[in-house]
Parts: C-alpha cells; sequence; structure tokens
C-alpha cells in the first residue's frame, strides 16, 4: 500500500487514540493531521506503521493536552469534553473498554490523570497495547509505565464503578426519559433518576446555562419539565441520539442549527447524571451552531404570564 493508504487504515485508530488523550474532536483531528505530516515527511518507511502512527499521534496528543490543561484551569465554569456521537474505530475484541473508555464520565476521570498517566492508560487499558509499545509511543522505560498505569488503574477505580446497563435496557430507559421530558411529566422523570442525580451545564461563559449544578430527582425533574415544554413552543428540537457511547440527544433551533448536546450517564438502571455541552466552540462539528442566547429570550417570553 501507499503511504497515503496506510495512514487512512489507520486514521480511526489515530482518532480514537487522539480523541481519548484529549477530550476534544478538534484538537484530536489537529493531532492526527501532525501524525500524518510527520509520517510523510519521514525518509524511512517504518517496520510497523501501526506502532509508528500510534506512536507520534500519542506523542502530539500528550504535548497538546499539557498545553490544553493551561486553558482548562481558565474555563468558565465546568469543562466537558466536546460530545462525540460515533467513535470511528472498532474492535470486536475491545468494545467493552472501547465504549466505558469514551463515555463522558470517564473522561472526566481521565481528567484527573497527568498527561503520561493518561497516555498510558488509554494505549494499555482501552486499546491493549503491549507495554513495550506504551513505553516507545511516551518514551518512558517498560518498568515506568507499568506504575503509571497501575497508578492510572487506581485513580480511574476510585472514581466510579464501569457502566453495567446492557445496550438495550439504555435506550428503553433514555426512550421514557425524553417522552417525559417532551410531556412535562414531573413524576415520569422522577421515576427514572436516581435519587442524588445531578444535572450539569458546560457553557464556557458564551450561553445562557444553570448558575451551578442541580443536584437531586425532585428538583431535577421539576427544572426540567419546567423549561423543555417551553423549547418545543419556539421550536426548539430534540433528537435522541447516542452521544459518547450513552443515552443523549442533539436540540436544534428552528433553523436546524444546534443549540446543546445532552449526555445521559446510566448505572444501575437510573439516570446518574445529565451533562449538557452548551458552548458552541464545542459543537461546531456536530453541524451550523445556532444561537442560543436568542433562544433563550425567545423561551422567556413565551414563558411569560399574559395579562
Amino acid at each position: 500500500m501507499s503511504k497515503v493508504e496506510e495512514f487512512e487504515e489507520l486514521r480511526p485508530l489515530l482518532f480514537s487514540i487522539a480523541y481519548r488523550i484529549l477530550g476534544s474532536v478538534g484538537e484530536a483531528e489537529d493531532a492526527v493531521q501532525e501524525t500524518w505530516l510527520r509520517f510523510d515527511g519521514s525518509a524511512t518507511r517504518p517496520t510497523s506503521t501501526k506502532a509508528f502512527l500510534s506512536a507520534a499521534v500519542t506523542r502530539v496528543s500528550i504535548d497538546v493536552l499539557r498545553s490544553a490543561r493551561v486553558r482548562r484551569e481558565e474555563y468558565v465554569g465546568p469543562w466537558f469534553p466536546e460530545p462525540l456521537l460515533t467513535d470511528p474505530y472498532e474492535d470486536p475484541a475491545r468494545s467493552v473498554e472501547l465504549a466505558d473508555s469514551v463515555s463522558m464520565a470517564a473522561l472526566l476521570l481521565l481528567e484527573r490523570l497527568s498527561p503520561l498517566e493518561r497516555a498510558a492508560f488509554v494505549l494499555r487499558e482501552v486499546f491493549g497495547f503491549g507495554f513495550d509499545e506504551v513505553a516507545a509511543a511516551v518514551g518512558r522505560s517498560e518498568a515506568a509505565c507499568r506504575q503509571l498505569v497501575v497508578r492510572a488503574r487506581r485513580h480511574m477505580a476510585a472514581g466510579r464503578p464501569r457502566f453495567e446497563a446492557a445496550r438495550r435496557e439504555r435506550e428503553e430507559l433514555a426512550a421514557r426519559f425524553f417522552a417525559a421530558l417532551r410531556e412535562g411529566d414531573v413524576t415520569g422523570l422522577r421515576e427514572l433518576l436516581a435519587a442524588d442525580v445531578s444535572m450539569v451545564g458546560d457553557g464556557g461563559g458564551k450561553t445562557p446555562q444553570l448558575a451551578r449544578a442541580v443536584v437531586g430527582a425532585g428538583k431535577v425533574a421539576r427544572l426540567l419539565a419546567a423549561v423543555f415544554p417551553r423549547l418545543a413552543l419556539v421550536e426548539v428540537t430534540c433528537t435522541p441520539h447516542e452521544v459518547n457511547g450513552q443515552p443523549g440527544a442533539i436540540f436544534r433551533d428552528r433553523d436546524g442549527k444546534v443549540l446543546h448536546a445532552l449526555a445521559l450517564d446510566v448505572l444501575d438502571g437510573q439516570i446518574q447524571a445529565i451533562r449538557a455541552v452548551l458552548n458552541p466552540d464545542k459543537l461546531g462539528h456536530l453541524g451550523p451552531v445556532g444561537d442560543a442566547w436568542a433562544t433563550h429570550y425567545e423561551v422567556r417570553r413565551v414563558g411569560r404570564p399574559t395579562a
């Protein structure tokens, strides 16, 4: 195969590695492009193209993550990963690891790790690379990489359990949730929510959003039942869609432009968390982005009682 053909065959894997290290679709795509430039500029063909490209995209992603950490420390409000609708890489032998690692909850746990821990964990635990390959990618000895992975596992295990709900169970629960949401059914919503459910939005200071997280099944159910029927009055549509491997939805204005993405954490037959990504900078890869402020003001007008 030509260089281009080899690279394109491995592009889904490279993007998936980069996205899990960075939590950003745009930055992952840039890392993959930089990896191509390095590969194309190399005078010699590597013994293993997969090993070479995987190591290259990992090193690029680590460098990007180190600089991104500074920006995230200055971020306005909660920071969430950019929503991913479809993971381009598939491996039936590692389907569980791949699905679990791309969830919003898992990516937020990965944020607690150092860049090297995160990269080593992703390569070893998610994609099943050997420690020799991990060592080559992160520039550390195999023994050091084993320690990186051990520390990363400890942090991840302390965060929360793996998602145990079967896909069909998640889809059925999500269908009930969105049906209750459309109807403004407080009781129906409350039955689907964990007692300590939290609802949080990431607007980056650029869109209307909750001042703080809303916690508790009753509070979350009442807020959802009050807000979302009003959205329908201004022709905002809610299209259920898998978001980061979990049930979710994309909300669009009357012109079909994206307003936000909603992701649900489902565990033990209940919704544990609701995360909304509203920052327009994180939605461009989903399509043209709408004016969330204009929609917000329109919703407020229709929600006012008439004289």
